[in-house]
C-alpha cells in the first residue's frame, strides 16, 4: 500500500444522460433515460432527476416507464459518447502514462507514475484541476476519488457523486470501511452478499472480524481469502495502462421473438460483419468463432468453432457462424443472437491452400474469358447487357423502405437547421430544433419521408456556433 493518495479514479456523472442533457437545452433539469426503447430494452443510464423515481441502470425499460412515465426516453448515441470519452481520456493521459480505462466514462490514473502528485496536497490539487478541465473541455461533470489503492479510490469517487471530489487519507481506510455494506467490495455481487448475510455478515468490518479461516470456509480459498484482504483495506493491484483483449463480440436482443429461419440466418450474418468490424478496429484477428443463441424460453446455447489460423475475414467468420447455427434448433423462436471471436492475435494466418485454389481458379477463369472474347468479339458484351436487362425487367418493383427516426438522434432540416427527434410514428416525425448553445427550441412535425429532413451529426457540447 502507498503512503500517499496518488491513485485517482474518475467516474463521469450519469454519463450518457448528462451528455444528452448538455446537447438538448429543453431536457436540462428534467428526467432523462437512455437505453433500448423496445419491449425488451434496458436502461443504460438515467439522469439524477430520473433516479429520484427509482430508475437505475440495467432496469427493464418497461419498469422504468411505469416509475417515470413523463421522462424523456432516448436511444443512445454512442458516436457522441465515444468522442467525449476520447477528450476525457486525453486529459487523463496528460497526467500520467498509466491510465487504465474501465469503460467510456471511467478510469484509474497513477498520479505517482506521472510525477504530478506525491502527497495529499498535490493529489488534491490535481483532482480539482482535472474536474475543472473536464467541465471546460466537455461541458460535463465527473466525480474524482483519491486514495492509496484502486479499491479505495473507486469507493471515494462513488462517495463524491455527483460532481465532487473525495480523498481518503492513508491510515484511515479500515475505519472508513468498517460500517459499509459488504457489497461495496469488489467481487461481492448479489449471490455472495446473500451467502454472507445468511452467515450473519453484512458489513466490511464484520468480514474483518470473522477472520480469514471463516471466509475461506464460507467462500473458498481464493474468493474468501481475497475478500478478507480487501476488508483489511489491503489492495496491491497496480494501475495497468493496457488491458489485454481476450475476445470481441456483439449481440442483439429482439423486441419480438424471431421464428423465420431465413431471418435468423440474416441476423447472424449481420452480427458477424459487425463483430469483424470491431475486430479490425482493434487491430486483431482471432481463431475461434462463437455463436450465442437465447431461445424463447430463456435457455441460452453457445457453440464455437476453432479455425486453422487467426482471421479477420468477414466471409470466414460469417460462414463459421452459419455452420454453428445449423446445430441449433430455433423453431420455438429466438430472442437474442450474438457472434464473437476469441483466441485473438495481432496478425492473420491465411489459408495458403485456399489461396492457391483461388489463384488457380482465377487464372482458369481469365483464360476462359480470353478464349470466349476471341471467339465472339464484342458480342459477349452485348449478350451480357441483354441478360442484365432481362433480369432487371423480371425483377419485381419494391417500395422504398420507410425511413426510421430514433428518439434523441440528430437531424438537420434544410430550412430550420439542426435538431433532434422527439418521437415518431404514424408516418410523422416530431423534431425539436435546438443546439447545445441555444435555449430550448421550437417543435415541428414532418412526414417521415420529408425530403428536406435528413440525419445529422452531433454538435460539440462546448463552443458550438449553431
Amino acid at each position: 500500500m502507498r503512503a500517499a493518495p496518488t491513485i485517482l479514479h474518475l467516474d463521469m456523472d450519469a454519463f450518457y444522460a448528462s451528455a444528452e442533457q448538455a446537447s438538448k437545452p429543453s431536457l436540462r433539469g428534467k428526467a432523462v433515460i437512455v437505453g433500448g426503447l423496445g419491449p425488451r430494452g434496458v436502461v443504460a443510464t438515467a439522469s439524477y432527476e430520473a433516479r429520484r423515481f427509482g430508475v437505475h441502470s440495467a432496469m427493464p425499460m418497461g419498469q422504468a416507464r411505469r416509475l417515470a412515465p413523463n421522462a424523456a426516453y432516448l436511444v443512445p448515441r454512442f458516436g457522441l459518447y465515444r468522442d467525449i470519452s476520447e477528450q476525457v481520456m486525453g486529459l487523463l493521459k496528460e497526467l500520467s502514462p498509466l491510465v487504465e480505462p474501465l469503460s467510456l466514462d471511467e478510469a484509474f490514473v497513477d498520479l505517482e507514475a506521472g510525477e504530478v502528485a506525491w502527497d495529499t496536497a498535490s493529489a488534491l490539487a490535481v483532482g480539482e484541476k482535472l474536474r475543472a478541465d473536464i467541465r471546460a473541455v466537455t461541458g460535463l461533470t465527473g466525480s474524482v476519488g483519491l486514495a492509496a489503492s484502486k479499491m479505495l479510490a473507486k469507493i471515494a469517487s462513488e462517495d463524491a457523486k455527483p460532481d465532487g471530489l473525495r480523498l481518503i487519507v492513508p491510515g484511515t481506510e479500515r475505519e472508513l470501511l468498517a460500517d459499509k455494506s459488504v457489497r461495496i467490495l469488489p467481487g461481492v455481487g448479489p449471490a455472495t452478499g446473500d451467502h454472507l448475510r445468511r452467515a450473519g455478515i453484512t458489513t466490511v468490518g464484520e468480514i474483518a472480524e470473522a477472520g480469514a479461516d471463516e471466509l475461506v470456509r464460507l467462500l473458498g480459498k481464493s474468493h474468501g481469502g481475497h475478500l478478507y484482504t480487501m476488508a483489511l483495506a489491503v489492495d496491491e493491484r497496480p494501475v495497468v495502462a493496457e488491458r489485454e483483449t481476450k475476445s470481441v463480440s456483439v449481440e442483439d436482443t429482439f423486441d419480438v421473438d424471431i421464428h423465420d429461419r431465413v431471418r435468423v440466418r440474416f441476423e447472424v450474418d449481420r452480427l458477424a460483419e459487425r463483430c469483424v468490424g470491431r475486430l479490425r478496429a482493434g487491430g486483431h484477428s482471432g481463431r475461434t468463432v462463437v455463436l450465442k443463441v437465447r431461445r424463447y424460453d430463456f435457455s441460452t446455447l453457445t457453440r464455437s468453432e476453432t479455425l486453422r489460423g487467426p482471421t479477420d475475414d468477414p466471409a470466414v467468420v460469417r460462414e463459421a457462424a452459419a455452420r454453428l447455427l445449423e446445430s441449433v434448433d430455433t423453431t420455438g423462436g429466438v430472442r437474442l443472437l450474438g457472434v464473437g471471436v476469441s483466441g485473438l492475435a495481432d496478425y492473420t494466418q491465411e489459408d495458403l491452400f485456399a489461396q492457391a485454389q483461388a489463384a488457380e481458379a482465377e487464372l482458369a477463369a481469365a483464360a476462359a474469358d480470353s478464349a470466349s472474347a476471341a471467339d465472339s468479339g464484342d458480342g459477349a458484351v452485348r449478350d451480357e447487357e441483354s441478360a442484365l436487362g432481362a433480369e432487371a425487367a423480371e425483377a419485381p418493383e419494391t417500395a422504398p423502405a420507410e425511413r426510421r427516426w430514433h428518439a434523441g438522434h440528430d437531424v438537420r432540416h434544410a430550412e430550420f437547421g439542426p435538431g433532434w427527434v422527439q418521437g415518431s410514428g404514424l408516418g410523422r416525425v416530431t423534431v425539436r430544433f435546438e443546439t447545445p448553445g441555444s435555449g430550448p427550441g421550437r417543435v415541428r412535425t414532418f412526414r417521415v419521408d420529408d425530403p428536406l429532413l435528413a440525419p445529422g451529426e452531433p454538435l460539440p457540447l462546448v463552443g458550438s456556433a449553431e
